[in-house]
Parts: structure tokens; C-alpha cells; sequence
């Protein structure tokens, strides 16, 4: 915002820039001070702003740092019996006219299909390779006034300039992106890497949350590169689909379900967020650990890492939802609520019962030592349940099954799971397991 004022002033704007204890109060205090009778503004990307700018009547246009506004959504989710992410994201494809040949009649998908999912689930190459460098920025005055302003108040390491704050350095980072990481991108991006924080990942989300870059001018560069043969359509496909895909469906459903929706805790979980999540050295789990120190170090995590090592240990550990939501907000550099609830309460807690999702996205050890490298440097040994060097992750995946099956025997997608669990022989022994595990995670000793 302090940039963001230095580049209008220097445009000839006049801003008033305040520090206030609240955002009603500010408005307050410029509307008293510079007589103001009416006051625009864009609507705010979160629920509560939007209601609370309505109380102070002020005057709101649409929101436009989407491609779908929320009531374009909630029209075509109201002609639907059941939300699909594929189906919104085609119709986006579609009415857009993204990766779309129009040539043919009707027009097609290019490259001959929507989704090329199987072609980017490799697990993560073992040949050392480089991934691409990425700029960091010199910090100014200004960055290093507002550090300054909370440096008694920040989680994990300094601000060292990883992270775009103005519209010049957001394009920095989007072209970089386009010439050195979209190629890669696809193959790889569900694997993990202790070593590497983003691997080809674009990390662009910040700068789209802030505004700094529209999602339209991303996915055009993604698409140009496409077109120009810089980059292989399950990799430019695969990057779509999260910018017009999965990041619009989630800004529609929150504002879809809201306020209701943040309230969701159909698994009845209540543990608190455990000390393993505040500082990588309270767990000897080498996945969670590894994770947690990229989020220490950059306030980030790539998608995989979110809803399979966090965002599973919170749903086969009982995490409160509410608690976790607040946590990520607060921990990771491109956090909002309308990015956060659905994500955490519908993707990865499976809070709402299934509205988001149609099953849990629950898992033990292996398929973490399959797309991860932790697992060879852990203590933990991810193909037992029980005994002292069991992986929590396998145990306390067969214990989320047992804990809740009354909840999720009606789920037809999970009756092969169900059926695993009612034939393990040592279920009773994984349970007592599960209680020394979860124990010891909430005492940090885990």
C-alpha cells in the first residue's frame, strides 16, 4: 500500500495516506477532515469488508480482479444440482476463449482434451536438477520502514525481498515465470522437495491477490507461450486451470456459501493448532518439518504441500477448522479468508461434510514417500501403523477412518477405504498408537 501511494502520487493523485485503529475509523476521520459527502470503492475481496463498507454507506462497484465476478457464479452454480470444479472450469475455457481452437466447429480444447492431469503427477526426479531462479528484490526505504513498523511482530524470518510489493516487480516475476518455469511446471507440480521450496511453481499468488497482476494478463502470457512453442500443453494447461480454474471456483464458492460456511465442522474436530505447525523444530516428522520451514522461511508452500502434509495431519489429527483457517491466513504470504476457508474447510478438513469436496483428501505415509523425499531422512517408517517408529501419518490415517466412520459410511467413494480398515487385525493396536501419536503432537514431542 505505501508503494502503491508513492506511484499514484507520482501519477499527479491526490491520496490521503492514514494509519488508523480501524478502517471505519479512518474513513471517518478523512471524511470529517476533507468534507466528504460520498465515498466509491471496489468492493473488498472478503465478506465481513463488504459488509461492513454497506454499514458505512459507501458506495461499491463490482470487484474486478477476477474473471468471474461472484454473481456470474452464483448464476451458473444455480443451474446445476451438484458444483463441479471441471465443469466451471470448462465453461471458463469456453466463455473466455482460453486454449480454445475456434477454428474447429464446435470450437475444441487445444491440444484435444481439457485436462491433462495424468501427464503432471510424476513423483519428484532424482537426477539433482536445477529449478528455475527466481528475482529477489532489493529492499527500499519504504520496505525497510514498514519492516521496521512490525518487527516485534512478525512469524519466522525477516521479509528479504522474495515477494513482489509493487506492479513493476509483479511483471518481473510473471515474465521470469514464462520464460524459465512454465515449461517445467506441469510434470512435477504435485511433487515435494525437502531441499526446494517452489520447484517450477510460479509463485505468483501474492501478486494476484494484492492486484498487482490481473489473471487475465497472466493466463495470456501463459497461453502465448503455448502458441509461440515455449512451452508443452499439459504444462500451460495444468497452470490454467489453477489461474481460471481453481482459484474462480474458490472465490465463488466462499461467496456462494458465506456466512454460514465458515462456521462448518461436520467431523466435530476441536484440537488446537499443534506446536509441530509453529516452528519446524517441534516434530521430528522430516515431511511436516521440511514444509514448515519453507513457511518459516518465505510465508509459503506450494499447493501439495498445503492439502497433503498440512492440511492432512490437521484432518486425521482433528484440528479445529476455524483454528486452521486462522492459522494459514495468518502464516502464508498469499492468505485471505475467501482463499483460506474454502480451501481448509472444504479441500482439506473436509468441514463441510462434502459440499467442496466429495471425499476426504486423507492419506497415510506412502503416497507421501511416493510424490515426497522426506520419508528416507525421517525416523518414521511410512509403511507401519504400529510401533514406536510407526508413521503418524499411516496411523493416524487408519484411526481418521475408524474415528469417523459412522460420518463417512454413506460416501460412496470412500467404501473401499472403510472396507480396509473393518479387515485390519490390528486395528486396536493402531488406535492405542494413534492415542500416544496424537499426545505427542499436541505436547510438541511427536
Amino acid at each position: 500500500m505505501a508503494h502503491f501511494v508513492e506511484e499514484l502520487r507520482e501519477e499527479g493523485f491526490a491520496v490521503d495516506h492514514r494509519v488508523a485503529p480501524s478502517l471505519p475509523a479512518g474513513l471517518q476521520a478523512h471524511c470529517d477532515e476533507f468534507k466528504v459527502e460520498r465515498v466509491l470503492a471496489m468492493e473488498p475481496m472478503s465478506w465481513d469488508g463488504r459488509r461492513m463498507l454497506e454499514q458505512l454507506d459507501v458506495d461499491l462497484v463490482p470487484n474486478d480482479q477476477f474473471l468471474c465476478h461472484y454473481d456470474d457464479f452464483a448464476s451458473w452454480a444455480a443451474e446445476r444440482n451438484a458444483l463441479k470444479l471441471e465443469d466451471f472450469y470448462r465453461w471458463q475455457r469456453l466463455r473466455l476463449n482460453i486454449l480454445i481452437n475456434t477454428s474447429e466447429t464446435p470450437p475444441q480444447p487445444a491440444g484435444g482434451q481439457w485436462n491433462f492431469d495424468h501427464d503432471n503427477r510424476e513423483p519428484p526426479p532424482k537426477d539433482g536438477r536445477a529449478w528455475p531462479a527466481i528475482t529477489t528484490f532489493e529492499l527500499d526505504d519504504i520496505d525497510r520502514s514498514i519492516i521496521d513498523g512490525f518487527a516485534d511482530n512478525l512469524w519466522g524470518a525477516m521479509p528479504d525481498g522474495v515477494w513482489p510489493v509493487t506492479r513493476t516487480q509483479a511483471l518481473v516475476r510473471l515474465s521470469e515465470f514464462v520464460e524459465t518455469g512454465l515449461a517445467p511446471f506441469g510434470p512435477h507440480e504435485d511433487a515435494m522437495l525437502a531441499e526446494e521450496w517452489k520447484l517450477a511453481h510460479s509463485v505468483l499468488a501474492s501478486s494476484l491477490n494484492l492486484g498487482l497482476l490481473h489473471p487475465r494478463e497472466v493466463v495470456e502470457a501463459a497461453e502465448a507461450a503455448f502458441r509461440n512453442g515455449d512451452a508443452p500443453i499439459n504444462s500451460v494447461e495444468g497452470f490454467v486451470r489453477q489461474i481460471i480454474g481453481w482459484r474462480e471456483y474458490v472465490w465463488g464458492v466462499y461467496w456462494l456459501w458465506m456466512p454460514d460456511y465458515r462456521a462448518a465442522n461436520a467431523l466435530d474436530a476441536h484440537r488446537p493448532i499443534p506446536p509441530a505447525f509453529l516452528k519446524p523444530t517441534a516434530t521430528h516428522m522430516a515431511c511436516v518439518s521440511s514444509v514448515i520451514d519453507h513457511v518459516d522461511a518465505h510465508g509459503y508452500a506450494h499447493h501439495i504441500e498445503r492439502l497433503m502434509v498440512l492440511g492432512n495431519l490437521a484432518l486425521t489429527a482433528g484440528i479445529d477448522p476455524q483454528a486452521m483457517v486462522d492459522w494459514m491466513w495468518s502464516s502464508f504470504v498469499d492468505g485471505a479468508e475467501w482463499v483460506m476457508l474454502p480451501n481448509v474447510i472444504g479441500m482439506a478438513l473436509f468441514a463441510d461434510g462434502g459440499q467442496m469436496a466429495t471425499k476426504p483428501y486423507a492419506s497415510g505415509g506412502a503416497y507421501l514417500n511416493k510424490m515426497g523425499n522426506s520419508c528416507k531422512a525421517c525416523r518414521y517408517d511410512p509403511k507401519k501403523r504400529t510401533g514406536n517408529d510407526a508413521c503418524p501419518f499411516t496411523t493416524l490415517y487408519w484411526d481418521f477412518l475408524a474415528r469417523n466412520e459412522r460420518v463417512l459410511a454413506g460416501n460412496h467413494r470412500m467404501s473401499r477405504q472403510l472396507a480396509g480398515m473393518r479387515r485390519l487385525s490390528d486395528l486396536s493396536a493402531v488406535r492405542e498408537r494413534a492415542e500416544v501419536v496424537l499426545n505427542a503432537l499436541d505436547e510438541g514431542t511427536l
